[in-house]
């Protein structure tokens, strides 16, 4: 078993220096005063340790000196901070807990049959993590760029094209969601790691394809992914190619497909907004392997390619009646 001391080593590794300041030092040497430091701590998914434990290193003290001089920007207010801090938390405590599965899971293959995972294994999993710390950092801060670099010329684009107001956080796009059919269902007859290997596949097929589509994934949740894209015909293509997957792959579960077009709002990197409703709607009425659409985005698509087929008004929850499309690709 590891003791106290082999893992504060770690996690000091792992923070990049010692465990040297209590909250309350942290604080005097950033000159934050102490709520707002505290609100920060929060928002970035932590909770404030008690005042007398040494829980924090020089570069937390860096951080919070960064965000003071934030702050004396005209553009950087307080409120700018802490929702960023909330996204930033969010965001980057999603994707450690990835690495971390996808590190232990490559150790456990390592491991003789049948032996479990140990804790002293998982500290030297650990340990190891340091060596390659400075590679994903730098891999983590090169597609933070691309990332950003791709959402200023999403918001540039839009503007240019009176799609969106990025100032009131606006768009008007295709809003998607793709479901696996009966996932609760097949989800109990699937031992964990038969199961984690299917919503994976699931999600990282339906990711690369909206990528390839010039769409952007929002979120996952599991069984479902939601997806948004600026050309009406881009959401269409993901949709179908999604929805027909099963039918070229065994392996890929059968999935159910709505879409809706329409002015959304952006949020922290979520949607908000009718279309959004619309699509979830769409979703929980598709039959398997199908693409439900809504009118405003039949009525985008170019009639060359698609042939949307008219079915009959439905009672959809908060919506009222709602004429609903079904979405295929013109034959001939």
């Amino acid at each position: 078993m590891a003791g106290p001391q082999e893992a504060q080593d770690i996690e000091e590794a792992l923070l990049g220096g010692p465990l040297r300041y209590t909250r309350k030092q942290v604080e005097e040497r950033s000159g934050i005063p102490d709520e707002d430091a505290r609100r920060i701590w929060q928002a970035l998914g932590f909770p404030a340790p008690p005042d007398d434990e040494v829980a924090f290193t020089d570069g937390d003290v860096a951080a919070l000196l960064e965000i003071r001089d934030l702050l004396g920007h005209d553009l950087v207010d307080e409120d700018m901070v802490l929702r960023l801090s909330r996204a930033v938390g969010q965001t980057m405590g999603r994707l450690a807990s990835w690495l971390g599965d996808v590190w232990l899971q490559k150790l456990s293959e390592r491991l003789p049959p049948d032996e479990p995972m140990t804790e002293e294994a998982v500290v030297a999993a650990l340990a190891a993590t340091e060596e390659l710390r400075p590679a994903f950092e730098r891999l983590l801060m090169h597609g933070w760029r691309r990332q950003l670099a791709a959402a200023g010329m999403r918001a540039a684009g839009s503007t240019a094209g009176a799609t969106a107001d990025p100032a009131a956080g606006v768009a008007r796009l295709a809003v998607g969601f793709a479901d696996i059919v009966s996932f609760t269902r097949r989800s109990r007859s699937m031992e964990g790691a038969a199961l984690a290997e299917f919503v994976e596949r699931f999600e990282s097929t339906t990711t690369d394809i909206v990528a390839a589509q010039g769409g952007r994934v929002v979120k996952t949740l599991g069984d479902e992914v939601l997806f948004v894209a600026e050309e009406p015909t881009a959401a269409a293509e993901i949709g179908l190619e999604v929805a027909g997957r099963c039918e070229e792959d065994p392996d890929f579960p059968q999935v159910r497909v709505g879409l809706a077009y329409g002015e959304v709002i952006l949020r922290l990197g979520d949607v908000f907004g009718t279309p959004v409703n619309m699509a979830a709607r769409l979703t929980a009425t598709a039959y398997p392997g199908t693409v439900l659409i809504d009118s405003d985005l039949a009525g985008a698509l170019p009639h060359g390619a698609y042939a949307p087929s008219s079915l009959r008004p439905r009672a959809l929850q908060g919506l009222g009646r709602v004429r609903l499309y079904r979405l295929r690709h013109r034959r001939g």
